[in-house]
């Protein structure tokens, strides 16, 4: 499925926003912005320091359950976090990814033997993003979700 390309930190957190009001979530924001503020300040990209633009990084903290965060990296690297569990979601899946967190497209697929336990989140139109959950990672809504 096609999804409106985010070539920019911010424009990836107004479009995740928007998603977030939709769903009546509360959205905290954190930027970082500046080579002395973000991991990108960090990494030696091969041109002596210079980069194209300001590096820009940012935290997104949301109400309500699950627990979610999302933290954009410089360079299109995106990490969704359901619960305590971590994802690399592309940047311009972000919104719609999150979209099926808050409609309810996540279960949870538990296995008596061997024994394991993988959270599945849904996207329409793209492959399912998996990710194993521990013994120690189950909280209530995971726990709530297993089939």
């Amino acid at each position: 499925m096609s999804h409106p390309h985010l070539p920019t930190t911010q424009s990836a957190v107004l479009a995740i926003e928007a998603v977030a009001a939709r769903h009546g979530r509360e959205v905290r924001a954190e930027h970082d912005i500046g080579r002395d503020r973000t991991f990108a300040g960090l990494v030696d990209d091969g041109r002596g320091g210079e980069f194209d633009a300001i590096p820009h990084e940012a935290l997104l903290e949301f109400g309500g359950r699950p627990a979610t965060t999302v933290r954009l990296f410089t360079h299109d690297e995106v990490v969704v976090t359901v619960e305590g569990i971590a994802f690399d979601v592309q940047r311009d899946s972000v919104p719609a990814f999150l979209n099926s967190v808050w409609s309810g497209l996540v279960h949870v697929k538990a296995r008596t033997f061997p024994p394991s336990t993988t959270m599945i989140v849904t996207v329409p139109g793209e492959p399912t993003y998996r990710e194993r959950v521990g013994v120690r990672d189950l909280t209530p809504w995971i726990a709530g979700l297993i089939r």
